[in-house]
């Protein structure tokens, strides 16, 4: 999930008013629902959503109240992905915006005994120079609770390849990689990203429309970061039932699940779970083995892996 799309309405408006400041103008459509027509407009609605999280105790409210919302669900392990560029855009440094994140995820940890950790994530639209920026931070200056390296963004119009660098830089300090392909973008996309060195694809699933490509994907073991929501209220797919996710697993693709930006699209973890037992007639078997496999596909150490296994919520 991406962090400022975990901010519901009442918070971005609390956020706003604790830092002296409106809700830009089109952000909601009603009170409780933000306004979007479509994908590259409700990139725009998160950009302006998120110019109100101004400061590194916004961050950390943030962080701290979605992660509050998966325990109460019974999750177990979140990775926040996090954007330096919509943290530079506020004026916020690098090491604030950590800095929140950080004590948002220890204070979850206190209350609720969640783990989580951050993928840095640059945005394909912000431009390959900031890309770089991003990743050559992230790399230079390690941080215990950073894990990873991802990009989100407009797929469509900014191909997988041309942030090949960036992606090497993370990938050689040792972060985990994971990039977004196959959402908006057809399975082209998904095969761009394939010449990135990722283990995972957040989405992944108009790989469907390539067969060849499904083979790949299961012969690699590469993970999809499936949030189904997400896809069907973007339109990416008309229903549930015209979604690909039990024919990828079917073809032997790992599967594991995200909310995406939740209050956007009303999804949440636990809702993404039952979508799975109710539209997809998932039973239990097949649920644990979906959190087997985001324990198995995390970017944490392994001391964590093997905590999180013996979880009772885990069941693996």
């Amino acid at each position: 999930m991406h962090l400022e799309g975990t901010a519901p309405p009442d918070l971005i408006r609390r956020l706003a008013e604790r830092n002296g400041m409106p809700v830009p103008e089109g952000v909601f459509a009603t009170p409780e629902r933000f306004a979007y027509t479509d994908f590259l407009d409700f990139l725009k609605t998160y950009d302006l959503a998120a110019s109100v999280i101004r400061t590194g105790e916004d961050y950390r409210d943030v962080t701290y109240e979605y992660l509050a919302s998966c325990a109460r669900e019974g999750a177990i392990y979140v990775e926040l992905t996090a954007s330096p560029d919509h943290a530079a855009l506020v004026g916020l440094s690098d090491a604030e915006h950590l800095d929140g994140i950080a004590r948002g995820i220890d204070a979850a940890r206190d209350e609720f005994g969640i783990e989580a950790r951050i993928l840095i994530s640059c945005v394909r639209n912000f431009g390959v120079e900031r890309a770089l920026r991003v990743a050559r931070h992230a790399a230079e200056r390690p941080h215990p609770y950073v894990v990873g390296f991802s990009m989100a963004g407009d797929e469509e119009n900014f191909p997988a390849g041309d942030y090949a660098e960036a992606f090497e830089i993370a990938a050689a300090a040792g972060l985990g990689c994971t990039v977004h392909a196959g959402e908006w973008a057809g399975a082209h996309s998904v095969r761009d990203a394939l010449g990135l060195p990722v283990t995972r694809i957040a989405h992944g699933v108009r790989a469907i429309e390539d067969p060849a490509l499904v083979g790949e994907l299961a012969e690699r073991a590469i993970v999809l970061e499936c949030c189904p929501t997400s896809n069907v209220v973007l339109g990416v797919f008309g229903s549930f039932e015209e979604h690909p996710l039990p024919r990828l697993r079917e073809a032997g693709v790992r599967i594991t699940l995200g909310s995406d930006d939740p209050p956007y699209f009303g999804a949440s973890i636990g809702g993404e779970y039952a979508v799975c037992r109710e539209r997809f007639g998932f039973d239990d078997e097949v649920l644990r083995e979906l959190t087997g496999t985001a324990i198995e596909a995390a970017f944490c150490d392994d001391t964590l892996k093997n905590h999180l296994i013996r979880s009772p919520q885990a069941k693996v």
